[in-house]
């Protein structure tokens, strides 16, 4: 579905990522994981458009997108969760909800898309009125994932969901990924600087270090190499 081939990228003439080459199939949950600064957000800045890529191709579905703009490539089935959220905290979380199906036209799917996010986050639903800003920030992280659901993606990028949330709201959010990647088959390339939480969820890593991609493997075998038990584990 996905393929990054040798992307190097990074900000003004600064390059971050250096010969980036991986790929998400259908369906699958993939995890990249690394320390905070190892530029793991840049590659998906980079796949959604927000970055150009100084070198190397991003190849979704076939498709050429490294020279695309972000909307263009929403509208092509790929939606991002952005590092921090950046809900719109003024406006009410169903106005938030809309904003993400900016790109559908049909008011009839609109419609759909809501119902469904309502079903999967029950919570959203009941506070369909308030504003964003007044959500915790467990339900300001699912309000963030709902909003990029309603473009109806094909694949999701989330970066460091975890990000300022309680232990346990990680593992909820974390729950809620797998079931939108098992129930509703929509592929997720997962950021995360927990580890062992975002490969225990995942079908395969990649472990970056410095720009570089270190590792990659079978989660299973990630958890149990050497590198990440002793290198994120304290193993």
């Amino acid at each position: 579905m996905l393929r990054l081939s040798n992307l190097t990228a990074g900000y003004d003439t600064v390059p971050v990522i250096f010969n980036i080459s991986l790929e998400v199939a259908e369906s699958e949950l993939v995890a990249i994981v690394g320390s905070n600064g190892a530029g793991k957000s840049t590659i998906l800045k980079t796949i959604s458009g927000l970055l150009k890529p100084f070198s190397g191709e991003i190849e979704f579905l076939g498709k050429k997108i490294h020279k695309l703009t972000p909307h263009e490539i929403v509208k092509l089935g790929i939606a991002h969760v952005p590092e921090g959220r950046h809900i719109f905290g003024k406006m009410t979380v169903k106005d938030n909800l809309l904003m993400g199906a900016y790109t559908i036209k049909d008011e009839k799917k609109i419609h759909k898309l809501l119902q469904d996010i309502y079903d999967l986050f029950p919570r959203l639903k009941e506070r369909e009125n308030q504003k964003s800003e007044t959500l915790s920030g467990g339900e300001q992280q699912m309000l963030a994932i709902a909003r990029a659901l309603m473009a109806d993606p094909k694949l999701l990028l989330v970066d460091e969901m975890s990000l300022g949330l309680m232990p346990v709201m990680v593992d909820k959010v974390l729950e809620t990924l797998k079931k939108i990647n098992v129930e509703k088959k929509v592929a997720i390339l997962l950021v995360e600087q927990k580890v062992q939480e975002a490969l225990e969820i995942a079908d395969r890593g990649y472990v970056i270090q410095t720009g570089k991609i270190v590792a990659a493997d079978s989660a299973t075998a990630l958890l149990n190499s050497e590198l990440v038990r002793k290198a994120y584990l304290g193993l």
